[in-house]
């Protein structure tokens, strides 16, 4: 009895620096243990997009905070197709773009839009009963009890590569990129990039992602909760 009442709830809490593969293994993982999926980055880039539409000073916080409040965030978490809309306005393929994606470590560093951002996620997963939740500080923050804590790396060459064949960009401006953006979110004074003590750390840079995807749900296997 006890494994099935645990089987209703299982929390996977993915981490790590952009291009490190999160978003497509959170995805897959969600989809094949029939769970939810919740980009946390997409609500931060969201709201770093209502803010450039907004036309206030990144570096003012205070109205930075302010937009981050009023406007109305709304993300799916179906692993096969979720959309994200701000204010009824879809804005899936706009917060790819490069302006949001240059101003989002600045947005995402306010401590008051993190509050609110961590508020919302938390309030998604005790809601979704099995949810794969991935971002940057999901262990240690955001989910800091659930039950497989994943942090995905992979070696800078290999993340540009990536991420520059995704944005069809050129490697080293990407790498460049990635670089400043892994600094600034490790740095930020509030709930930086961080591995939680005991997240499973999990190279990528040799790995497909079915073989990763395979790793986790053995993980998970292990854990009772697949």
């Amino acid at each position: 009895m006890e494994e099935n009442v645990r089987a209703e709830r299982c929390v996977v809490a993915v981490d790590g620096p952009s291009g490190s593969g999160k978003s497509t293994v959170s995805r897959r993982l969600a989809a094949g243990i029939g769970a939810r999926y919740l980009d946390t980055g997409a609500m931060y880039r969201a709201i770093t997009w209502a803010v450039l539409r907004s036309g206030v000073d990144l570096t003012d916080t205070a109205s930075v905070a302010k937009v981050a409040g009023e406007v109305k965030l709304h993300i799916g978490t179906h692993p096969q197709g979720y959309a994200v809309s701000v204010d009824g306005v879809g804005v899936d393929a706009d917060i790819r773009g490069p302006e949001v994606t240059g101003a989002v470590s600045a947005v995402a560093a306010v401590p008051a839009v993190r509050e609110l951002l961590v508020a919302r996620q938390r309030e998604m997963i005790v809601n979704a009963g099995r949810m794969v939740v991935e971002g940057r500080d999901i262990g240690s923050v955001v989910a800091p009890d659930a039950d497989l804590k994943v942090f995905l790396t992979a070696s800078e060459a290999a993340r540009a590569a990536r991420r520059s064949a995704e944005d069809a960009a050129d490697v080293a401006a990407t790498a460049a990129d990635l670089a400043r953006r892994d600094r600034l979110d490790s740095t930020r004074k509030v709930n930086p990039l961080a591995q939680a003590p005991d997240a499973v750390v999990l190279d990528t840079t040799e790995l497909g992602i079915d073989e990763v995807v395979a790793r986790l749900r053995d993980l998970l296997t292990e854990r009772g909760v697949a």
